[in-house]
């Protein structure tokens, strides 16, 4: 139970987009069409799951304060905990390398409608900004850490595909001239993040 109500609380009250503002580079510039939009969410979406339980076990058996002493006692004073953020972003490029390559051959349609946003999946601020929540929140166990990766993940795909369904139906509205684009982007977003905040106080 404590899994499923960390999994819905990262989907809809800590969501990435809304209640921290992390990947909203790729979140603003990849939401024109919807198809472009739930592609890119399902990568961000699996390397969240990827990335954080990999950063999990490094952190709690490389990198905390004593983590090295399961590989001999002598190491137990060991402290490489200062190396958790170059470790960690290791980790995302990596793993995004593998996307890239997997996208390119399986879906090069997406792959050419991405186009640059896919290989910047390694500098997106909500995969980084989960590993180091993960870090932060200190959870019990690998699998906690998976299902947070997943609920953030899912939170960020519901977001930019939400936006994305927005914007291909104002295309066709008389928008204000100045408002137009960005500026109506960002008051959509403004009033989504304000919807997201109904499910705060949500404890299953």
């Amino acid at each position: 139970m404590e899994e499923l109500n960390l999994f819905v609380k990262s989907i809809f009250i800590d969501n990435m987009v809304f209640a921290y503002f992390l990947g909203m580079c790729s979140y603003l510039a990849v939401s024109k069409n919807v198809k472009t939009a739930f592609g890119l969410g399902i990568a961000v979406t699996f390397m969240l799951v990827v990335t954080i339980p990999l950063n999990y076990m490094l952190n709690k058996y490389v990198l905390e304060p004593g983590a090295l002493s399961w590989f001999d006692e002598s190491f137990k004073d060991v402290d490489l905990s200062f190396l958790a953020l170059i470790m960690f972003i290791a980790v995302i490029a990596s793993a995004t390398q593998l996307v890239e390559m997997a996208v390119e051959k399986f879906a090069p349609a997406l792959y050419n409608s991405l186009g640059i946003f896919l290989p910047l999946i390694a500098v997106n601020c909500a995969i980084l900004g989960g590993a180091l929540f993960m870090q932060q929140r200190d959870f019990a166990s690998c699998w906690t850490a998976t299902v947070y990766g997943a609920g953030s993940g899912i939170g960020w795909l519901l977001a930019i595909v939400g936006l994305a369904a927005i914007r291909e139906k104002i295309a066709y509205s008389n928008i204000p001239a100045a408002l137009r684009g960005v500026g109506i982007t960002f008051i959509i977003t403004g009033l989504m993040g304000i919807a997201f905040m109904s499910f705060m106080g949500i404890k299953l």
